[in-house]
């Protein structure tokens, strides 16, 4: 009795001891938990912002990625300064291009919306305009009302879509999934983020794009931020050569 004690002590040690482990190389951002999960999706692809600062996008271009989502707007009146260079250079690779838009709570959808569209210029083959929902500043403890925020995120899909002749995408963390869009906005196609684990919708619902980390580390880029965001399609290539 006294050795299959002293034995399963042994293992609960050794298994906190990996565990711990884990952690900590999670934390010290040596280890990535989604790579292995993400690597069996063939389409892959980043976002950037200016805290990527000057990018070299013919050197990004060739870091194996297929696409890149580039921030444009942030609520009714800002404009990320990186975004008229990096859109326009990007376009010149062979690198589906796209353009997001960060939503606010403190302006209405129809400003928001007019911010993006002065700033974005369409072209054949961009990919549709994102929308990203989350939480910033004090409304990460305190999230806004959800019909409030709807019917504001109404108007601007609608703004852009008249704009642009293509359904936005929807990005969310998996908490403003489920306070916004959870059974919601089945229209439209999701973006997800999730750097743990794989997206856990918890409506069953498919996702489009998966960011599932935030700790990527290419070529040509240096920035404020040394990381950059990594995103899959959720299908294949010739199913993303061909969307939306």
């Amino acid at each position: 009795m006294q050795k299959a004690i002293k034995f399963l002590l042994i293992i609960w040690a050794v298994l906190f001891a990996a565990v711990g482990i884990f952690g900590l190389l999670v934390w010290k951002k040596v280890l990535i938990p989604n790579v292995l999960l993400a690597s069996r999706y063939p389409v892959t692809g980043v976002d950037v912002s200016s805290y990527q600062g000057k990018v070299d996008w013919q050197i990004l271009a060739g870091e194996g990625i297929s696409f890149a989502y580039i921030k444009a707007t942030e609520g009714s009146s800002f404009v990320d300064p990186c975004f008229a260079e990096n859109y326009e250079q990007a376009q010149q690779t062979g690198l589906r291009v796209g353009a997001y838009h960060f939503f606010s709570f403190d302006s209405g959808g129809k400003t928001q919306a007019e911010n993006f569209i002065a700033v974005v210029p369409s072209f054949e083959g961009m990919l549709p305009p994102v929308v990203d929902i989350e939480f910033y500043g004090e409304y990460e403890k305190n999230p806004p009302d959800r019909e409030p925020v709807r019917e504001q995120l109404d108007i601007l899909l609608l703004e852009l879509e008249a704009q642009y002749g293509i359904k936005p995408v929807l990005y969310a963390t998996q908490k403003s999934y489920q306070q916004y869009l959870a059974g919601d906005f089945t229209d439209y196609d999701i973006w997800i983020r999730n750097v743990y684990t794989p997206p856990l919708l918890s409506d069953g619902r498919n996702w489009i794009f998966w960011q599932y980390t935030d700790q990527g580390k290419l070529n040509g880029y240096d920035g404020e931020e040394q990381s950059i965001d990594r995103n899959v399609f959720s299908g294949s290539a010739e199913e993303f050569a061909e969307y939306p």
